[in-house]
C-alpha cells in the first residue's frame, strides 16, 4: 500500500516526482538490503536513474523480476513501477555506470561485533572495490560522489576515503549522509524527510546531494543540514540514542506508575503537552527492539569508550531495556503464581501470543521482545501458540517447532488460558473481543502495547493486565 501522496500520482513510465526535472542523476546504490533497496527506489521515484548492486546473484535476480526480499508497505509498488519505466536495474557488476555515475551510495550492512561496536568490513570492502572500478574507468570521468548511508561510526568517511585513494586517482569526495528510516515507513518518511543531513567539505557535493534531494523536499517542506562528516556520523547516533532513552523513560514511568495507582496515559499527556518536550515516543510498551536502536546503543557506547568518554545515561538506558523486555513475563509469573524452584510451573498451560515482529507494519524480528517471551513460557514448561500479520516466516526459520504457528489470531487463542499481545498490529486492536473471549479458557489478556482501556475490558468481564495502569480482576 503507497503512501497517501503516491496514490495521487499516476503509474506509468513518466510519472515520478522528478518528471519534469532536466537534472537528472545517475545513481549507484551498493546493498540492496533494507536501506539500500528504499534508497533506490525512492532515487527513481524522483526521476534520477538508478543501478542498484548487490554481490548476491540470486537476490538480484529476484529483485530484477519485481519481488522485493523485504517487507516494507509502499516498497513493492514502486519497485515495479521503476523496473517498469525503466529509471531502475539491478546487477552484481559494480563497474557497471562507475564512469557515468554521479553518486554512488553505500548501504551495506554494520552488523554489530563482540565488542559492540559497528563492524566496519563489508563497508571497506565496497570502498576498496569502488576505488578499483574508478581506477578501470580512468582519472577523466566526472567526479564521483560518494556516500556513506550505512549508519557508521564517526571517522568513517576518512577511513572510507583512504580506502578508495589507494586505489585510484579519479577525483571523489566522500559524504556523510545518514538515513532516519522508520521501518513500516520507510517509504513515506524518504520520500517526505522532516530533514536531510548531509556531511560534506565541498560545495560540489552539496550541489549534487541537493540534486537528488530537491524533490523530496520539495514535497514535504523538511530541513536541510550540511555539516562536517563527523558532525553527520555523530547526529545518526544521537538521534536514536534520544528516542531510545525516551522510550526506556516512559516505560520506567509506567512502571512506577502501576506501583502507585497512577495512570500512566493521564501522566503520558500531561508530560507531553509541554513543547520542551513533546508526544513522541511516550508510549509505554515491552521495550525496544529491531537492527537500529539496540545496535546504535552499543556502537556509541563502545565509541565513548575509545574516546575517553563514557555515556553513562545510554548505559542505563540499555540496563532499563533488558528488564523491560521481561515485563510481560513477569505480570504472567505472577498472575499464575509462579514461584521460584518449582518445576515446570506453567506446564499444562497454553498462551496464545499475537505478535512476533519488534513493532507494527514490519516482519523484522531482530531483538524482539516476543523471542525473549517465548523463551521464557517455554522454559516454564508452557505450550505457546503464535500469530503474527508478517513475521511468521522470519520467526519459523529462527526457532522452529518451539512454538505452534496459527492461521489467524483466533486460532491462536482457541483452548488458550490466555492471550498476550506484543506488536501493536491495527488488526489486533479492532479484534472482536466477544469472538476472541469464546476461543480461551479464560477472559484473560496481558497487553504489552495497551490497546484497549482497562475501563471498557472491566465492563467486558476481562482479567486485563496493560503497562502503566490498573490491572482489571474479572468478577
Amino acid at each position: 500500500m503507497l503512501p497517501p501522496f503516491l496514490e495521487m500520482i499516476p503509474s506509468g513510465d513518466v510519472a515520478t516526482l522528478g518528471a519534469l526535472r532536466e537534472d537528472v542523476m545517475q545513481v549507484l546504490v551498493i546493498g540492496s538490503g533494507y536501506v539500500g533497496l528504499v534508497a533506490a527506489t525512492c532515487f527513481a521515484e524522483a526521476g534520477h536513474q538508478v543501478l542498484g548492486i548487490d554481490v548476491d546473484a540470486a537476490k538480484v535476480a529476484t529483485l530484477a523480476k519485481g519481488e522485493s526480499p523485504i517487507f516494507e508497505p509502499g516498497l513493492d509498488d514502486l519497485l515495479t513501477k521503476h523496473l517498469t519505466s525503466g529509471a531502475l536495474r539491478f546487477t552484481t557488476d559494480l563497474q557497471a555506470g562507475i564512469a557515468e555515475a554521479d553518486a554512488a551510495f553505500i548501504c551495506v550492512g554494520t552488523p554489530q561485533s563482540e565488542d559492540g561496536s559497528a563492524d566496519m568490513k563489508y563497508v571497506l570492502a565496497v570502498a576498496s572495490q569502488i576505488g578499483q572500478a574508478m581506477a578501470l574507468r580512468g582519472k577523466d570521468a566526472k567526479p564521483l560522489i560518494v556516500v556513506d548511508k550505512s549508519t557508521v561510526p564517526v571517522g568513517t568517511a576518512a577511513r572510507v576515503h583512504a580506502e578508495i585513494a589507494a586505489h585510484t586517482d579519479r577525483a571523489f569526495e566522500v559524504v556523510s549522509n545518514p538515513e532516519f528510516l522508520r521501518e513500516g515507513s520507510a517509504i513515506s518518511d524518504f520520500l517526505e524527510p522532516d530533514r536531510v543531513v548531509v556531511g560534506c567539505r565541498t560545495d560540489h557535493a552539496e550541489a549534487v546531494m541537493k540534486g537528488l534531494y530537491q524533490p523530496f523536499l520539495d514535497r514535504s517542506g523538511g530541513k536541510w543540514f550540511r555539516m562536517d562528516p563527523p558532525s553527520a556520523e555523530l547526529t545518526k547516533y544521537a538521534a536514536n540514542a534520544m528516542l531510545a532513552l525516551r522510550i526506556s523513560f516512559i516505560n520506567e514511568i509506567a512502571n512506577l506508575a502501576e506501583a502507585v495507582g497512577a495512570d500512566v496515559d493521564h501522566v503520558k499527556t500531561a508530560i507531553g503537552a509541554d513543547h520542551r518536550i513533546g508526544p513522541a515516543f511516550l508510549n509505554p510498551g515491552p521495550g525496544f527492539g529491531g537492527s537500529c536502536f539496540p545496535k546504535d546503543l552499543q556502537a556509541l557506547l563502545k565509541v565513548g569508550r575509545e574516546y575517553g568518554q563514557p555515556m553513562m545515561t545510554l548505559a542505563t538506558t540499555v540496563e532499563a531495556n533488558r528488564h523491560q523486555k521481561q515485563v510481560l513475563l513477569r505480570k504472567v509469573k505472577a498472575h499464575f503464581h509462579v514461584k521460584a524452584g518449582v518445576p515446570a510451573p506453567l506446564k499444562g498451560r497454553r498462551f496464545a501470543l499475537w505478535g512476533l515482529a519488534f513493532k507494527a507494519n514490519t516482519d523484522d524480528i531482530r531483538e524482539s521482545m516476543a523471542l525473549e517471551l517465548i523463551d521464557g513460557l517455554v522454559n516454564l514448561g508452557a505450550e505457546v501458540v503464535v500469530h503474527d500479520f508478517a513475521a511468521m516466516d522470519a520467526v519459523r526459520a529462527k526457532i522452529g517447532d518451539k512454538v505452534r504457528y496459527a492461521a489467524t489470531p483466533l486460532e491462536a487463542c482457541e483452548g488458550a488460558d490466555a492471550l498476550l499481545i506484543a506488536t501493536e498490529w491495527p488488526d489486533y486492536k479492532a479484534a472482536d473481543l466477544e469472538t476472541i473471549a469464546k476461543a480461551l479458557k479464560a477472559r484473560c489478556l496481558f497487553d504489552g502495547r495497551n490497546l484497549f482501556r482497562p475501563e471498557a475490558m472491566e465492563a467486558k468481564g476481562w482479567t486485563y493486565h496493560s503497562l502503566g495502569r490498573r490491572t482489571v480482576e474479572a468478577k
